[in-house]
């Protein structure tokens, strides 16, 4: 049974920094790419990150860009993401996310608000 299981959420003043955890199993962590989503209140989710099964390649929304990095520990089946430079527009619920078997598979989410 796949399960993700988002952490490291928090309430943050703009300018500061977090690192959410997505804890994985119940599949093959090391063949699948995986996502970081986000959604804000009244809005729909967006792709904020993605990452190869290497983790050596990586993409980025435009808002996020150069304050976001996307990695994985492929030994602790476990997807990071580092937020720098938060700003109270990134105000919103984390999710990552996989594709396995055909099937997109979300955790539970980790909520994540910047305010001062």
């Amino acid at each position: 049974q796949v399960q993700l299981v988002e952490s490291g959420g928090g309430l943050v003043q703009p300018g500061g920094s977090l690192r959410l955890s997505c804890a994985a199993s119940g599949f093959t962590f090391t063949f699948v790419g995986m996502s970081w989503y986000r959604q804000a209140p009244g809005k729909e989710r967006e792709l904020v990150a993605s990452t190869n099964r290497l983790g050596d390649i990586t993409s980025y929304a435009d808002s996020v860009k150069g304050r976001f990095t996307i990695s994985r520990d492929n030994a602790k089946n476990t997807l990071y993401l580092q937020m720098n430079s938060l700003k109270p527009e990134d105000t919103a619920t984390y999710y990552c996310n996989v594709r396995w078997s055909g099937l997109g598979y979300w955790g539970q989410g980790t909520q994540v608000t910047i305010s001062s």
